[in-house]
C-alpha cells in the first residue's frame, strides 16, 4: 500500500493526495505534524528517498531561518531537528514500495504511479 506524508495546511500536499484518490490508489496518509516522525521512521524514508536529510529541509520555514540558517549539522543532528521541528519537512512525501519522491512538482508523483 501506498503512503502520503500529508499536511492538509499546503496546497502542494493536497495536489498530490487529491491525484491519488482520483486515480483510486490505496494509500495510507501519514498526518506527520500531528504525529512526528521518530528517528527511524525518518531514517527510512531518507533511504527510500535517496537523498541526505539536509535535502528534506524546508529552509523558508521560520523554524529552520531562527535555528539553522548558516550552520553546518551532521545527518543526524539534521534528522534530530526534523524529528523535534517536524515543519522543516518537505512536503508531501508519497511512497511506494521501496521508493520514495517529493510531491514537487506533482510530476514526480505521476511518474512514480506508473513505476
Amino acid at each position: 500500500m501506498m503512503k502520503i506524508y500529508h499536511n492538509k495546511m499546503c496546497s502542494k500536499s493536497r495536489c498530490s493526495y487529491d491525484l491519488l484518490k482520483d486515480k483510486g490508489v490505496e494509500f495510507e496518509t501519514i498526518e506527520y505534524l500531528k504525529k512526528p516522525l521518530t528517528k527511524a521512521e525518518l531514517t527510512e524514508l531518507l533511504s527510500k528517498l535517496n537523498i541526505p536529510a539536509e535535502d528534506l529541509i524546508r529552509t523558508s520555514e521560520s523554524d529552520y531561518i531562527q535555528n539553522f540558517k548558516g550552520k553546518n549539522l551532521s545527518e543526524l543532528e539534521w534528522i534530530n531537528a526534523m524529528i523535534k521541528y517536524p515543519k522543516l519537512i518537505e512536503r508531501p512525501i508519497v511512497v511506494k514500495g521501496n521508493k520514495a519522491v517529493i510531491g514537487r512538482p506533482i510530476e514526480k508523483v505521476i511518474e512514480l504511479l506508473s513505476e
